[in-house]
């Protein structure tokens, strides 16, 4: 995979995709708890067969278990030692992804809780205990958060593993991780922000050298931040224009919640699609004004809207669902026939076979992983294989797509 004048190209052609975000599939393919291989092979068939060729994938979650809405088994359990059951798993689905011709786009840290990431580094660096924001609030987990833009010593613990990542050796493939095909990009980490206005310059020379490290490690693989875009970076597009001007960092991220952004409310999804839409359009447009100046692609990484009636049973219709994704989509192929910069998308989250528990909404150990992380409702945001219209709306669109 290269960039070529501000497309991407796969095997000598042009390449647009509508892919999804599977972050749980290292955990699935692994032989651990919460692996299932039997369901993972049949989740990438299915998605294959739609075809969905592009898995934006968590590398791995961080901690200790046994906390309220962190993803689990966690990978990283402690600075620099890891759950080889997940790194055996993370080897397993590349591989596997390989066969079939698939992209993977790994992120390497996460701003929220639900995989550990900027809270545990900080717990790790001696910064106290990180809150939990359904237990402790929101407001006392970004104060917390906010203090990694500027620490040290857990950026450190994290360049640390990165390096421990990114120079693995598939133990099915024998192939480097920096050789590997199956790898589109590199990932930063799940939407990095600042998280107050004094961070900007710091959290701007972070990415930047992580960026430069991955560069330095891997010469191979497209790099790229995993940001919301302006959203993500306190409302400031500069800060988000400089972040991406960056030589090391190849494509733009960008991505979009209309429930979560109070674009859309729960008791009125349909009647607010018009301003989900506009103002979807809007927010692309905005982040393609940056992709023009530095000519680089830009992805719709994330997108995700909720169930008719904000239900969350796999039985319930999603007809609001469909005519959203369905207006992204056709902004993807209107960029297509024009070789505009808006060249892909993940949707969130592929839930697949998954099965719901039926006695709660939130994700409890021993349950199937689906689209939706713990500390959110499953069924959410999720898209299953019984969802049938929103699966034929994916595999005409792509066909369409792939017709260029």
């Amino acid at each position: 995979m290269r960039i070529e004048n501000g497309q991407f190209v796969r095997n000598q052609q042009s390449y647009q995709y509508i892919g999804a975000n599977f972050w749980y599939g290292a955990i699935l393919a692994s032989e651990g708890e919460g692996g299932n291989r039997q369901r993972l092979l049949q989740e990438l068939d299915s998605m294959k067969a739609i075809g969905i060729d592009n898995l934006r994938i968590l590398v791995g979650s961080d901690g200790q278990r046994g906390v309220s809405s962190k993803v689990e088994p966690t990978l990283q359990i402690k600075p620099g030692v890891y759950n080889d059951t997940i790194l055996d798993g993370l080897d397993y689905l590349l591989t596997e992804m390989q066969k079939r011709e698939m992209l993977a786009v790994l992120y390497l840290n996460n701003s929220w809780e639900w995989s550990g990431g900027y809270g545990q580094y900080l717990e790790w660096a001696g910064k106290g205990k990180a809150p939990i924001p359904n237990v402790d609030g929101w407001p006392a987990f970004m104060d917390y958060v906010r203090q990694f833009a500027q620490c040290k010593p857990a950026q450190e613990l994290f360049a640390q593993y990165v390096k421990d990542i990114v120079t693995r050796i598939n133990r099915y493939t024998n192939i480097k991780y920096v050789d590997d095909p199956t790898i589109m990009s590199w990932q930063i980490g799940n939407e990095p922000r600042a998280f107050s206005d004094e961070n900007k310059e710091p959290f701007a020379r972070w990415i930047a050298e992580v960026a430069a490290q991955l560069r330095a490690l891997d010469k191979n693989h497209l790099i790229s931040s995993g940001s919301e875009g302006r959203w993500g970076c306190e409302g400031d597009m500069e800060l988000y224009e400089k972040m991406h001007a960056d030589p090391n960092i190849n494509y733009l991220t960008i991505h979009i919640w209309p429930y979560n952004w109070s674009w859309v409310k729960a008791d009125s999804l349909a009647e607010c699609l018009p301003i989900a839409k506009e103002n979807t359009r809007q927010y692309i447009e905005e982040h393609l004004v940056v992709a023009r100046k530095y000519n680089k692609p830009v992805v719709l990484e994330e997108f995700g809207f909720p169930r008719d009636g904000f239900q969350f049973r796999k039985d319930s219709p999603t007809h609001t669902r469909d005519a959203y994704y369905k207006y992204v989509f056709d902004l993807i192929k209107e960029n297509s026939k024009s070789k505009g910069l808006f060249v892909g998308c993940n949707l969130w989250g592929w839930g697949g076979l998954a099965t719901l528990n039926e006695e709660s909404v939130f994700w409890k150990r021993g349950d199937d992983y689906t689209g939706d992380p713990a500390q959110e409702e499953q069924g959410l945001n999720s898209v299953f294989m019984s969802d049938t219209t929103t699966i034929q709306l994916i595999k005409a669109s792509i066909q369409e797509l792939n017709r260029k």
